[in-house]
């Protein structure tokens, strides 16, 4: 009987340590980030989505949201699973009711993300304001390049609840970094080099997004 309690007490002890970890509460500033490591993880991303690397895809996003977004441990696995879900959801669609199978995985997303976050969101409008970006950017030979810059400026207004105006260097500069890598993705191919100018980018962008939630 003794021997079944130590073991019980340690199992408990990591029992209540993993349940506040998922479901406790925790508290985060997303104005509290590093815009280099933000942009040299966004770009890691990016390559790993398309050379549909999932695994690493996951295991950055694991990264971004552990130490620049302050999500728990293992609460960091959970949420980057849901990311790197509506990422491949969404890569294999062709038309917008594919792409719209991608909204569940980016709801509990960004619900995960509000939980956390010292700003109040609407994570339903979050979650539809990011898949629409993703739609525009797919179906870019349909749209001018502004409705690009315009939708990546809407999110970070909702995360924020700041105008979207405020965004458009951080939304401009980071839509400039997808131009690149698409233009080049449909010539010779992105070489080493034009990651590292789509990184310089992704670094300017973060900083001006920094600067604005800031200010």
């Amino acid at each position: 009987m003794g021997s079944k309690i130590k073991l019980l007490v340690p199992l408990c002890l990591v029992l209540v340590v993993v349940g506040w970890d998922l479901w406790g509460p925790h508290h985060s500033n997303l104005r509290d980030f590093d815009a280099d490591a933000v942009a040299r993880l966004e770009t890691r991303m990016w390559r790993n989505y398309y050379e549909k690397h999932e695994g690493a895809l996951f295991r950055d996003m694991a990264v971004l949201l552990r130490t620049q977004y302050h999500l728990p441990w293992l609460r960091s696995y959970q949420v980057a699973y849901e990311a790197a879900r509506a990422a491949f959801v969404f890569k294999r669609g062709r038309i917008r009711a594919d792409y719209e199978k991608a909204l569940p995985p980016l709801r509990r997303y960004y619900g995960a993300i509000r939980k956390v976050s010292d700003t109040p969101f609407d994570p339903e409008r979050a979650a539809r304001l990011e898949l629409e970006w993703w739609i525009v950017h797919r179906q870019r030979e349909m749209h001018v390049p502004e409705d690009l810059d315009k939708a990546l400026a809407a999110v970070q207004a909702e995360l924020y609840a700041m105008p979207a105006e405020r965004f458009a260097a951080h939304a401009h500069l980071r839509a400039a970094a997808m131009a690149l890598r698409d233009t080049q993705a449909q010539a010779q191919g992105v070489s080493p080099e034009d990651w590292q100018r789509i990184e310089e980018l992704l670094r300017q962008s973060w900083a001006d997004l920094a600067r604005v939630v800031h200010s």
